[in-house]
Order: C-alpha cells, then structure tokens, then sequence
C-alpha cells in the first residue's frame, strides 16, 4: 500500500522545499509522545538512509523508515485550509483513537 500525497499537499510540500531552496523531500514517522501514545513527525530530507521506504506523488517524495511504516501503511498526506487555518491532515487507517487535542493518536 504505501503512502500517498494529494495534489494539494504536493503542491504545499513542493513550496516549503522551494522555499527552503534544497532538499530531496520529506520525511515522515511517528514518535512515542501525547497523551494518545504516537505523533506523527516530519522533517526534511537531504540525503536517502539506506532502509528508507521512498513515495513519490506528484513529483514529491515522502521518506519513512521500516519501523514507522508499519504504523503508516495506508496514509494519506493531504493540505487542508479551513477558514483562516490551513495544515497538514493525515489520513491513517490505522488509527484506532486519537486524543482531544488531536496531537496523538493510538494504533
């Protein structure tokens, strides 16, 4: 399965790294933290680790380790504006709860 990026949030991810001037991608994993359990993380990648899991969805990559992507198999990365807020929103069939906040999530 993978994971998958839409077009909105390729198009965002494409502007941060732009902005940013360098870059291969992102990088996407989860975390032990909030009060739910995991948190998703993402940073940018320069340089590929030799077990990296690479996606690539309207010319962008998403980079996850093998650990992180048995919690995300089946995720979709979408950019969302809502009213005068605007983010990334993960779309996890794994997800079992997630807390109030929305910071955490447990599988």
């Amino acid at each position: 399965m993978g994971v998958s990026i839409t077009a909105s949030a390729a198009g965002h991810i494409a502007d941060q790294l732009q902005g940013r001037g360098h870059g291969l991608g992102i990088r996407l994993g989860v975390t032990t933290s909030g009060c739910s359990g995991m948190a998703y993380v993402l940073e940018f990648v320069d340089e590929q680790a030799a077990e990296d899991e690479v996606f690539e969805n309207h010319g962008v990559k998403v980079f996850i380790d093998p650990k992180s992507l048995a919690y995300l198999d089946g995720t979709e990365l979408d950019f969302v504006r809502e009213g005068l807020n605007e983010g990334l929103q993960f779309k996890n069939p794994n997800v079992s709860a997630e807390c109030g906040c929305g910071e955490s999530f447990t599988v």
